[in-house]
């Protein structure tokens, strides 16, 4: 590793671990992983003794690369962005994420104060980590990290989340063409559910995995 990626690796990890701390003081499971394959293997632990699983469409998660090594273990997973589905299976799908054993998402943006900020189209992704599944493991890359108000955060998620995903998931919107936002009134616009966790959620089991490593959008 060159000096200038040694320096680079150790201020992201200092901002990661006061990502941490805050979180904590927010009342969530936080845990510091180096790289990404610290955190699969996190997350093949905890799902060891669970069946269900639940993802909720995370390009973070995706990254990882866990989903075909839960299948191997046995689990069942609940994916509604499997190729080959029906419009109705992918709604059934949602609707079961949302008691599954254990819900994997990502974020789309993280403050230093431990916010949780993230924008939906339909809200199942968002209501899957509020409440109802067994356990919710959400994974942040340090690019999700916001130094900054809540304002800043959802700024973020506009100008380098929502743009991508909108083209991603080939949405009819203007910042899929010209990769800005412009507050859009189009019928598939993909901003529409705005959400901040500023501390656990009452009876949900919530971790947060807080990555030194870019992961997702």
């Amino acid at each position: 590793m060159s000096l200038t990626n040694e320096l680079v690796t150790w201020t992201w990890e200092k901002k990661c671990l006061k990502a941490v701390e805050s979180l904590e003081k927010n009342g969530f499971t936080a845990l510091y992983c180096k790289n990404g394959a610290a955190a699969a293997d996190y997350i093949l632990a905890e799902a060891d003794d669970i069946h269900s699983i639940g993802f909720g469409g995370s390009m973070s998660i995706k990254d990882l690369a866990v989903e075909p090594r839960l299948l191997e273990k046995g689990k069942e997973i609940l994916n509604h962005g499997a190729p080959g589905l029906a419009a109705e299976e992918r709604l059934e799908i949602m609707r079961r994420q949302l008691t599954c054993d254990l819900f994997l998402s990502g974020t789309n943006a993280l403050t230093l104060s431990g916010f949780l900020v993230n924008i939906d189209a339909i809200g199942n992704r968002v209501g899957s980590m509020f409440f109802g599944p067994g356990k919710v493991i959400v994974v942040a890359g340090r690019n999700k990290l916001v130094d900054g108000d809540l304002a800043t955060a959802i700024q973020r998620v506009k100008d380098w989340a929502s743009p991508p995903n909108a083209r991603r998931l080939n949405y009819k919107t203007p910042c899929a063409e010209t990769g800005f936002c412009c507050d859009c009134t189009s019928p598939e616009r993909i901003c529409r559910v705005v959400t901040v966790l500023e501390r656990k959620p009452k009876f949900t089991d919530l971790r947060v995995l807080v990555v030194n490593e870019e992961m997702g959008l």
